[in-house]
């Protein structure tokens, strides 16, 4: 069953790994007397992401959470434990490499979405763009899509397309996709809190 719309405005949080460029798109997006939803909560598992610093400069809760070398599970408990106590609606997953456990996507249906640099199910995982200028494909783009158990694999929400320039390197191609992702992300967010997105729906 589909949990949005809600009645209020959603509680948002963003898990992020890294510079904070998609988190800075959906707090501008969202910002505090937006009716939809407000972005409350920033975790990384980076203490130097720049991502926690960008949050703070714009006044919302800053966490890091370290991820232990013999595995996720202590991360996920203490991740889990502040979402619900933060009464978070929808987990945002921003530039965060690290691929969570189906125990943990399980307890949040259709309320965890991700961002990827590609059009799935083309080339997912690590180094998308490279990938993409390796195949010799003429576009390329991004994708956002609820997170199910495997590797950006989960039901499509939007795709934005961005054609692959001859002389593009991994660089080149990256600026131009991620600036669609600036787009892309925040209005698949407003599709899944108005009700009209979930992973049951036909996108």
């Amino acid at each position: 069953m589909n949990p949005f719309p809600l009645e209020r405005p959603a509680r948002l949080a963003v898990l992020a790994s890294g510079r904070g460029s998609n988190l800075e798109a959906l707090l501008k997006a969202f910002p505090p007397d937006d009716p939809l939803g407000r972005v409350v909560l920033v975790v990384s598992d980076r203490r130097q992401a720049l991502a926690l610093q960008k949050a703070v400069q714009a006044g919302v809760e800053a966490v890091y959470i370290p991820w232990p070398k013999g595995g996720r599970a202590q991360f996920e408990e203490a991740a889990l434990q502040l979402l619900q106590a933060h009464r978070i609606d929808l987990v945002l997953l921003a530039g965060f490499m690290r691929l969570l456990s189906p125990g943990f996507v399980a307890a949040w249906p259709g309320r965890i979405l991700n961002i990827h640099p590609s059009l799935l199910p083309q080339f997912p995982g690590l180094h998308a763009q490279r990938q993409a200028l390796k195949a010799g494909v003429r576009e390329t783009g991004c994708t956002v899509h609820f997170v199910d158990e495997g590797m950006d694999t989960g039901p499509i929400i939007l795709q934005r397309r961005v054609p692959v320039l001859p002389g593009d390197t991994e660089e080149s191609l990256s600026a131009r996709i991620l600036a669609e992702e600036h787009q892309a992300y925040p209005e698949a967010v407003r599709r899944v809190l108005r009700g009209e997105a979930w992973p049951g729906s036909r996108i």
